[in-house]
């Protein structure tokens, strides 16, 4: 991309990563981003004098992208990896147990930790152990796999409500965003094979020690910056047409930029508002999407209540819960984060019902939480955190090339082949890339690009409005 101009639409994750990759590859690159910050949906806030990260965000040491981009980004001391799978499982009354692999060879690593996971009784964890070496086997880019719903597949497994619960649910909620009885059996296959089932580590849990928007704003805009990325926030376009053999980029109230190529790496419903109709993606891919919520508790305790980084909870409403304490800037007492995916009803509940709800909920699983007094309390909601894992929703993704050569997508929701995470996020930067550096370079544009790298057109609105 030697020369080329690139404007990349978008300062999430996926805008990130394709700008970083566009410049490494000699483009003039220029970031637009409609908000004061970059991150996207993995972004953090102050609130009284607390770090708050939106939600939760996990990654798992097959996550190879997303490690890739936190190194790029100088990040990897602000996060943390197990060096060892080890789950704590919390049940009500006190009762709790340990998921932790062992040092053999997968599948083989999980084999002692189900034989004595005490939330399941001798014939169901021989069930859950045959259904996960049937799992295997699955081909998770048969589009027959993915028209098919994972929950019929764990019903013809023979896989209770108990195992559901205690096993498939534990993984499939948090990873796929959704009910796994909902759930696409494409996408439960892809999450169990590659974090659990086809090597032993790949499964080893990571998080953030810093708030997230200490990695993915300030470290993203000083490796930007580094890189020669142009960066433009508050910058929010409102059109892209193909003018000549280029583009041309609307943005609210400042002068319309041009490029040779353009990265829109922006929500679904935000790309199908630009996408021009010569762009060839299917209109109504939106609504097939879908979208599922998240809702994250926020709960502060005079006291320490919980004696481990994360736990997940069986019999109960919680589903995991997270110590936030030292990231958020706390220096006594306890920050809990209890995140909630597949959040369809709890969004409809107001902070009160939540409360009264979940608050009697931890306390029955963490015992010195019944003495701790609650000092905060509040909740975040994504609303559209992620698109829908449905059966037949992956035919709805769209690839990062469009019919427009220079013209690219990026986003978690696009067909990466994984589940809306900032793993998938991170792997559709790099495809839209990708896709610009094999596409043949347009002709010159007949009036050069500015300084900057990028060339302004200063009269007018641009033909057709909005697309």
């Amino acid at each position: 991309m030697n020369g080329r101009s690139a404007l990349v639409v978008g300062g999430g994750l996926a805008g990130i990563t394709a700008a970083l990759d566009c410049a490494r590859h000699g483009a003039a690159v220029t970031l637009l981003e409609s908000r004061g910050r970059l991150g996207g949906a993995a972004y953090s806030f102050t609130r009284e004098g607390i770090h708050v990260d939106n939600g939760q965000h996990v990654f798992l040491r097959c996550c190879t992208a997303y490690r890739g981009l936190l190194e790029e980004l100088d990040a990897t001391d602000s996060v943390t990896l197990q060096p060892r799978l080890e789950i704590a499982i919390l049940a009500p009354g006190g009762r709790r147990a340990r998921l932790r692999r062992s040092a053999l060879r997968a599948p083989f690593h999980l084999t002692g930790a189900l034989a004595r996971y005490p939330f399941l009784h001798v014939r169901q964890r021989i069930a859950v152990a045959r259904a996960m070496q049937r799992l295997r086997r699955l081909d998770p880019d048969d589009p027959a796999t993915d028209a098919r719903s994972f929950g019929d597949w764990l019903r013809e497994r023979r896989q209770d409500a108990t195992a559901v619960e205690a096993v498939w649910d534990l993984i499939a909620r948090p990873t796929l965003n959704i009910d796994p009885s909902a759930a696409s059996l494409a996408q439960a296959a892809e999450v169990f094979q590659v974090g659990l089932l086809q090597d032993a580590s790949a499964g080893d849990i990571g998080f953030a020690r810093a708030p997230l928007s200490e990695i993915h704003d300030a470290a993203a805009r000083r490796a930007l910056a580094n890189a020669g990325v142009d960066v433009r926030l508050r910058c929010g376009a409102t059109t892209i047409a193909p003018v000549g053999s280029g583009f041309c980029v609307e943005i609210s109230g400042l002068p319309t930029l041009r490029s040779e190529c353009v990265v829109l790496a922006v929500p679904p419903d935000r790309a199908a508002s630009l996408l021009p109709a010569a762009a060839g993606v299917r209109r109504g891919f939106v609504g097939r999407l879908g979208r599922s919520p998240i809702v994250n508790l926020h709960v502060i305790y005079d006291r320490r209540v919980l004696d481990v980084p994360f736990a997940a909870g069986v019999h109960t409403p919680v589903q995991w819960v997270f110590d936030r304490t030292a990231s958020a800037g706390l220096s006594g007492g306890q920050y809990l984060v209890v995140s909630l995916s597949a959040a369809d009803e709890e969004l409809s509940l107001t902070a009160d019902e939540l409360r009264a709800r979940y608050l009697p909920a931890l306390a029955a699983l963490l015992p010195a939480a019944s003495e701790a007094l609650v000092q905060k309390f509040f909740v975040t909601r994504e609303h559209a955190a992620t698109i829908r894992a449905a059966p037949g929703v992956r035919a709805a993704r769209p690839s990062a090339r469009t019919n427009l050569p220079g013209l690219v997508l990026a986003g978690s929701w696009t067909d990466t082949g994984w589940p809306a995470s900032m793993e998938g996020a991170v792997r559709s930067g790099h495809a839209a890339a990708r896709e610009l550096l094999a596409a043949p370079r347009s002709a010159a544009w007949s009036r050069a690009p500015g300084p900057d790298g990028v060339a302004q057109l200063s009269e007018g609105r641009l033909a057709g409005g909005r697309a």
